[in-house]
């Protein structure tokens, strides 16, 4: 036989990880399973309330404290004024230090506030199965 007319197919199946990640992926686009009174979906949102509340709450602080930082670094490199160069630096270190705490205050306040209905929720969607 001639070696022009030779043909090669190669096969690879994903492996066990990339096949995790294919569904999780996939299970993004599909739509989600649809439970009384879209419960499920409720659950979520208030979940994701209380979290992403919390983050962007913790995230203003700390960028704002950089910025104030970073103000203070610029007037005692560029502008060669310590003093206030100095004090402003300090100053800003607060809300940088804070954001942390901040971060846990609003994750439990909104735990507070959400807290029962997500636990009710849940007990619900629970018995249903």
């Amino acid at each position: 036989m001639n070696e022009q007319n030779k043909f090669e197919y190669t096969y690879s199946m994903p492996t066990e990880a990339e096949r995790k990640e294919i569904a999780s992926i996939r299970r993004q686009y599909e739509d989600a399973p649809k439970t009384a009174d879209g419960k499920l979906e409720r659950v979520r949102k208030l979940d994701a309330r209380v979290k992403n509340g919390a983050t962007a709450l913790s995230l203003a602080c700390g960028i704002f404290g950089t910025l104030v930082v970073g103000g203070g670094m610029a007037l005692v490199l560029e502008m060669q004024v310590y003093l206030w160069g100095i004090l402003l630096g300090v100053v800003g270190l607060a809300p940088v230090l804070l954001a942390y705490p901040v971060y846990q205050w609003a994750f439990h306040r909104g735990k507070q506030k959400y807290g029962e209905e997500i636990l009710r929720l849940t007990e619900e969607l629970l018995q249903e199965e």
